[in-house]
């Protein structure tokens, strides 16, 4: 079975609950993620096979268009990007960093995950807009060169979806920088 994960961000609490509750009715899958994040947006995370998902997260945004903010479907996602939503980090060492920050955590999960499947890079923390105002962000590692390439795709992708706020590389970061994120 293919794993695939989705995900439907609502402006209110309310209606976030109600879509969460609909995409479990809708289709045959889990329910990963729900709550409220900044600035009061609500967001739930499904998991299971590709068209079960699919069809759930088409179905809540569909009926609930008024009042979904954004939604993504992703087929079988970088193993990294669920291990950072899921708040893992394998890394051991940091040889570079790349960060990237978008308006909203559909955005920035979709980008994360184009990033590491651009290049050889792990996904080592997802921030999903606790905190940020509704922004989102993402930190990743590898090679100088890998990063590079990668925070270029993902900025590539988040400019498509017209969020795409800043990002950054830091090649060899000192230190006290990298230990923030092991």
């Amino acid at each position: 079975m293919a794993e695939a994960i989705g995900m439907i961000e609502f402006k209110t609490t309310p209606g976030g609950i109600l879509a969460a509750d609909y995409m479990v009715k809708t289709a045959q899958v889990e329910l990963l993620e729900s709550k409220t994040v900044c600035p009061g947006k609500y967001i739930a995370f499904v998991t299971g096979e590709l068209s079960a998902v699919r069809s759930a997260v088409d179905a809540a945004a569909a009926r609930f268009e008024g009042k979904c903010i954004d939604s993504f479907v992703l087929g079988n996602p970088h193993e990294s990007v669920l291990a950072a939503l899921r708040g893992e980090n394998g890394a051991e060492q940091v040889e570079s960093l790349g960060i990237l920050e978008t308006y909203d955590v559909a955005s920035a999960i979709v980008a994360a995950d184009a990033a590491a499947k651009t290049s050889l890079v792990d996904i080592i923390a997802i921030k999903t807009a606790e905190g940020l105002g509704g922004k989102s962000y993402f930190v990743l590692t590898g090679s100088v060169a890998a990063v590079e390439a990668a925070v270029e795709e993902a900025v590539d992708v988040a400019s498509a979806r017209g969020m795409y706020l800043d990002s950054s590389v830091i090649p060899h970061p000192d230190p006290q920088i990298g230990r923030l994120f092991l």
